[in-house]
């Protein structure tokens, strides 16, 4: 289950961001599973996070829950993804 959860949780980020560090923290007291995609560290993702959201130019974080994408750490659209996908209750 928590490889799927993983696979599941995608967070496009860069180190410098606060607000992914925060996001990351957030789904970690949540006890969300998720993988990383350094958007400066891995040419291929920000390649695979501009193809997600239609090739614009985008600020991270980025989240892909399941293929509902969520731009920035918005909390409340986080929980009810989270929800839909039944990672959190």
């Amino acid at each position: 289950m928590q490889s799927q959860a993983t696979e599941q949780v995608i967070i496009y980020s860069a180190e410098w961001c606060s607000w992914c560090k925060t996001e990351k923290e957030y789904l970690d007291r949540l006890g969300v599973k998720y993988t990383v995609r350094d958007i400066d560290k891995d040419g291929s993702a920000m390649s695979e996070l501009l193809s997600k959201v239609g090739g614009k130019t985008s600020s991270v974080p980025v989240t892909d829950i399941g293929g509902e994408i969520i731009r920035g750490f918005d909390r409340a659209k986080l929980d009810v993804a989270l929800k839909e996908k039944q990672l959190i209750s």
